[in-house]
């Protein structure tokens, strides 16, 4: 069953941004929405945006509340998450995102988002999009990189990377359904009902700031419950700002994944553009994707909608 495409935006659509998780500053988002006017989109700000509760955007409440409101908007034809941190997790009781079944739009953001890609995707069957959010935007309304493949794809222009060869990436070619997000959140999802299914998909994983040996660890938790050995592919992100200890681990982050999944005979793609470091390229959660990983390099191309 294929899963379901939200309609692609055209200029003067309108874009909403929430803050799920961590607090911003109208200060901190000022790029983005003088980013996306100049491209022709109209920006609605939730309610609660700039709330700030201790850390998150607001209470538990009122940033569910927002959620809800955007999605519910007719007008609203994307939501872009303002930024990650932790908080996703907190609302997702409070959600009714059935609700995006009758009126599907793209839910964008990464990091702490996981959250709300593996349940969109994994629950509704809705596709959501990885990638960058207005705390990362530059001050221009040029963009950057990372920031016109956002709009780029927003607007349904095909989505096809090629990539130089990796000396620890594995030769293959897998076609499958695209999953993942950040590599603690998907762990903090294991065993939950919130968890997508990874048996025959290709799994995208990302981190930033954390030790070796966290990494380690939950690497060790996705082949000991027998989630690498159940996907057709691996495409591995950004591991950016990790962290060791005084006595070493011994090992660098893709070196880690390396030794992992070495044994399972499916291609992984190391040094994919995507995550916590520029560029952070969109991925398409829920849409079949098809990895070749050769000598050469590896390409990375998502099939078109049929919706």
């Amino acid at each position: 069953m294929e899963n379901i495409t939200p309609p692609y935006l055209q200029p003067g659509d309108t874009i909403g941004i929430v803050a799920p998780a961590r607090s911003i500053t109208r200060d901190e988002l000022q790029p983005a929405i003088r980013f996306l006017t100049s491209q022709g989109f109209l920006v609605k700000t939730a309610p609660h945006l700039y709330s700030k509760h201790y850390q998150f955007a607001g209470t538990d409440g009122e940033r569910a509340q927002d959620l809800m409101e955007m999605i519910e908007d007719q007008s609203v034809k994307a939501i872009l998450c303002a930024r990650g941190g932790y908080g996703t997790v907190r609302i997702l009781d409070l959600l009714n995102l059935r609700k995006l079944q009758h009126n599907p739009k793209w839910i964008i953001g990464y990091s702490d988002i996981t959250f709300l890609h593996s349940l969109i995707t994994g629950w509704f069957g809705i596709e959501t999009l990885h990638a960058t959010m207005p705390i990362n935007f530059p001050d221009s309304v040029q963009g950057n990189q990372s920031t016109m493949a956002l709009i780029s794809a927003l607007k349904g222009e095909a989505l096809h990377y090629e990539l130089k060869h990796h000396p620890l990436n594995l030769p293959g070619h897998a076609t499958g359904v695209l999953i993942g997000g950040n590599l603690s959140i998907l762990s903090s999802l294991s065993g939950t009902t919130s968890e997508m299914s990874y048996s025959g998909r290709i799994l995208f994983i990302e981190d930033v700031d954390e030790y070796l040996y966290h990494i380690d660890r939950m690497i060790m938790q996705l082949k000991r419950s027998g989630k690498l050995k159940s996907i057709a592919g691996l495409i591995v992100g950004h591991f950016s700002d990790m962290k060791d200890n005084s006595e070493p681990f011994g090992s660098d982050a893709y070196e880690i994944i390396y030794s992992a999944v070495k044994e399972y005979r499916i291609p992984v793609c190391f040094g994919f553009p995507a995550g916590h470091a520029e560029p952070n390229l969109p991925l398409i959660i829920g849409r079949t994707v098809e990895l070749k990983v050769s000598d050469e390099g590896a390409k990375v191309g998502f099939y078109r909608s049929l919706t």
